[in-house]
């Protein structure tokens, strides 16, 4: 057979297997990426069992949950968050503490550990604590990626603080002193740090209205970027759904206040202020839709 020929049956074949490899290989790049998972953020305090037995619900329900606890926010973490743990296992949740050092969160040994996981629970203390642990280690972008899968992520109190980007991270900028910061609105008031970032369009505040931190939030609204804030009260949490939709439950409240369409003074001006801004207190059973800026109130409570 001439050489000619075969070389042009050769690169026919190739051609033809090619084509034949495509679609699969254009089906698989067109395929949907996981549903992210569900944020659970409760605002501190002690929890109603109901709004426990929620979370567990969420990674899978008794029997199939499979939660993580971090708890390195705390000092006496290794201790609350073995404590943590055995409340869920008492709920039929195969639980882990997981208690580690900014160095053991770059072990393989220790990312393993969150395989399988289809929930994680951040404990309370100091936020800063928190990040200094985790933030921009192997076992972040782990947690990231289960959540990516479906998983749902929450915490409390710090471990609320740090699921949004940009975090208050409860150092007071005004004379350090809290009972001033407390008394005005203004800029430069309290310090803000990159968080784990799983909720980037709103700014999150805890312990609300039991420590009346309405001052603290709306000066970080209407001063800077993303302009929309959201206060959670204790045994309160704030649900965001894997379509974006905000749901409350709990037994208290979370306040909203959302400036992004407000009149508001000059960056560059000594003076904040605003016009329009709009404020919506949510108890159990309420959604906001921060996408329409649309607030609900359950029907049980409407007039």
């Amino acid at each position: 057979m001439p050489r000619q020929l075969i070389t042009g049956r050769l690169i026919a074949a190739v051609l033809l297997s090619a084509v034949c490899l495509y679609p699969s290989v254009m089906v698989q790049a067109q395929s949907p990426p996981a549903s992210p998972g569900t944020l659970f953020i409760v605002g501190g305090g002690t929890q109603p069992t109901s709004l426990v037995q929620d979370f567990v619900q969420r990674a899978g329900g008794p029997g199939k949950a499979r939660i993580a606890v971090f708890a390195m926010a705390s000092t006496v973490g290794e201790r609350s968050g073995e404590a943590k743990a055995n409340d869920l296992r008492a709920m039929g949740v195969d639980a882990q503490a997981i208690w580690i050092t900014r160095a053991q969160a770059d072990e393989d040994s220790v990312v393993h550990l969150l395989d399988r996981v289809t929930g994680v629970w951040f404990g309370g203390g100091d936020q800063n604590l928190l990040i200094a642990a985790l933030r921009g280690s192997k076992v972040e972008w782990a947690i990231r990626a289960r959540f990516n899968a479906g998983a749902v992520v929450g915490g409390t109190s710090a471990g609320a603080a740090v699921i949004s980007s940009p975090m208050i991270t409860g150092e007071e900028l005004l004379r350090r002193d809290t009972t001033e910061t407390w008394t005005r609105i203004q800029r430069g008031t309290v310090q803000v740090d990159s968080g784990f970032s799983y909720l980037t369009n709103a700014i999150v505040d805890q312990h609300f209205l039991r420590r009346k931190r309405h001052n603290r939030l709306l000066s970080l609204v209407l001063a800077d970027a993303p302009h929309l804030g959201v206060g959670i009260d204790e045994g309160t949490a704030l649900i965001v759904e894997p379509s974006g939709l905000w749901r409350i439950a709990g037994a208290s409240a979370a306040l909203i206040f959302d400036a992004r369409e407000a009149t508001r003074t000059s960056a560059s001006s000594p003076v904040l202020g605003a016009a329009s801004v709009r404020m919506h207190l949510l108890p159990h059973g309420a959604t906001f839709d921060p996408r329409t800026g649309t607030a609900t109130l359950p029907a049980a409570i409407k007039p």
